[in-house]
């Protein structure tokens, strides 16, 4: 029996600011729909503390990934080194795997945040056929709008006069 075929992502970005400030927006699940395209139609739907992530957190999404379909999407978070990164892991959603690694290294100044996800489609060559159409092509969209976000937050300082 042939297994599922793992693909990876891997991101950096460079923000101009300081690690706390990175890891204090990053380790909020509530700033995740900022940084995700609005025709995903993203909202967390748990409730959750201000207090920022924790090992073992659970966070219940609704995104319409394709398509216009709401779907519900749940991850938890597995692993937390705090200022320096953490991983979330999907328990429920469209992804037969999805492991989200974010690392925050200190860079000239600023901070180098980087990402490597690694991902299965379910339904085995239906779902390869989809992800060379469709998926992948969704999955850079989602992070290029982020680095765009981000860049307009973090790294577009106005000139002082």
């Amino acid at each position: 029996m042939k297994t599922a075929v793992s693909h990876q992502l891997r991101w950096a970005q460079y923000l101009h600011c300081g690690i706390d400030t990175a890891w204090q927006f990053f380790s909020s699940p509530h700033n995740l729909a900022r940084i995700t395209p609005p025709e995903m139609r993203f909202s967390v739907i748990s409730d959750l503390p201000e207090s920022g992530i924790y090992e073992g957190m659970i966070i219940d999404y609704r995104v319409s990934p394709l398509f216009s379909i709401p779907m519900k999407w749940q991850t938890e978070i597995t692993q937390v080194e705090p200022y320096k990164s953490f991983t979330d892991y999907q328990k429920k959603g469209p992804y037969r795997l999805w492991k989200h690694v974010h690392e925050f290294l200190p860079w000239d100044g600023g901070v180098l945040m980087k990402d490597t996800v690694e991902y299965e489609l379910p339904f085995g060559v239906l779902g390869e056929v989809a992800h060379r159409w469709i998926v992948k092509k969704k999955i850079h969209h989602i992070f290029d709008y982020r680095c765009g976000v981000l860049d307009n937050l973090f790294n577009n300082k106005k000139q002082e006069t």
